[in-house]
């Protein structure tokens, strides 16, 4: 596979800058407005993400499976959220647009490693459904919560180490000519254009993981989708089926705001030329959107989840009502 660059003499002397310049939004009126906006984003998706994991840990009934995995999200979304927001808003709002070469390998990998697991831990609960709906009588023997724990214990380590394969493979890159990111963060697709040695094995890297971590986990979603769809239809009331289905609601909905940003910014750029602002603006909203809106979603669509809000909400008022008496 040859790259843009790959056709630069090897022996080329090796150039590694100490800084690199974040770009940003490029004459955008009233820009700060938008990182601004991104720090509401970062609380409430902090504040979100701590009361799901909040009441998941109060509730002993949701010590299940599928709550392991809700928790592993809520987790990911937090330190995805604070990989990306508050080094944004440090770089653009204090105009600290140069930052140190370690520095951005260490942002490249936490954003690399965290938006993959977002990604895996959907997979997970796709998986988690198909067995439910598909293998009802079965669901508790294959699905237990030592399953499931070391199902993602395997899915962090391997995500990790490719994450940290990709950094590496980015420090044997020479930057001889530029050193400004058109990007929001130290991305690392940007970041690999700007090599002026052979970056080939970069953009096989980059290929293997669009491909492992956002290419299949769609098209797994989808082929659990219509077994569950197969499952379903042989389901004989149609109370039944849309019991069953209610389900999957939240995880569908998940996955809608999670994969449909992305795939609409890959579609536009490879359809026609994306005006950087606008390939900023689509990436990072993509980025940070999923991880506030998860936790509302799943308080919302999780019928359990309903229920200990609600008792909890109503043993407080008890102990009020106690309190106001006494």
């Amino acid at each position: 596979m040859n790259s843009p660059n790959s056709t630069l003499p090897l022996n080329a002397t090796f150039v590694r800058p100490q800084f690199f310049y974040i770009s940003g939004l490029y004459n955008l009126p009233n820009a700060k407005y938008y990182y601004i906006f991104l720090c509401f984003v970062y609380v409430v998706t902090i504040i979100g993400n701590s009361f799901i994991l909040f009441i998941i840990y109060m509730e002993r009934s949701l010590h299940t499976p599928k709550y392991v995995a809700v928790c592993n999200l809520a987790i990911v979304d937090v330190c995805s959220s604070t990989a990306i927001i508050p080094k944004l808003i440090d770089t653009f709002l204090f105009d600290s647009q140069f930052i140190r070469y370690e520095a951005c390998l260490a942002n490249m990998y936490f954003v690399l490693f965290f938006s993959a697991m977002q990604s895996i831990i959907l997979v997970v609960l796709a998986y988690d459904r198909f067995v439910a709906i598909c293998f009802p009588l079965r669901y508790y023997n294959i699905i237990t919560n030592t399953s499931m724990v070391v199902i993602l214990a395997v899915m962090w380590a391997i995500t990790a180490l490719l994450a940290v394969t990709a950094t590496l493979l980015f420090t044997r890159l020479s930057f001889c000519r530029s050193i400004v990111i058109n990007s929001y963060v130290c991305d690392y697709g940007p970041a690999i254009h700007l090599a002026c040695n052979d970056n080939s094995l970069n953009f096989i890297m980059g290929t293997l993981g669009t491909t492992i971590f956002f290419v299949a986990p769609v098209a797994v979603i989808a082929l659990s989708y219509v077994c569950i769809i197969f499952a379903l239809l042989k389901i004989a009331t149609q109370e039944g089926r849309l019991k069953a289905m209610q389900t999957c609601t939240s995880h569908l909905i998940l996955v809608a705001i999670f994969y449909l940003p992305i795939c609409a910014t890959y579609i536009s750029t490879l359809s026609s030329t994306i005006h950087p602002n606008a390939r900023i603006i689509n990436t990072s909203l993509a980025c940070v959107i999923p991880p506030m809106l998860n936790p509302i979603i799943s308080s919302l669509k999780t019928e359990e989840i309903m229920s200990t809000i609600k008792k909890l909400y109503r043993k407080r008022n008890k102990l009020n009502s106690y309190g106001t008496e006494e």
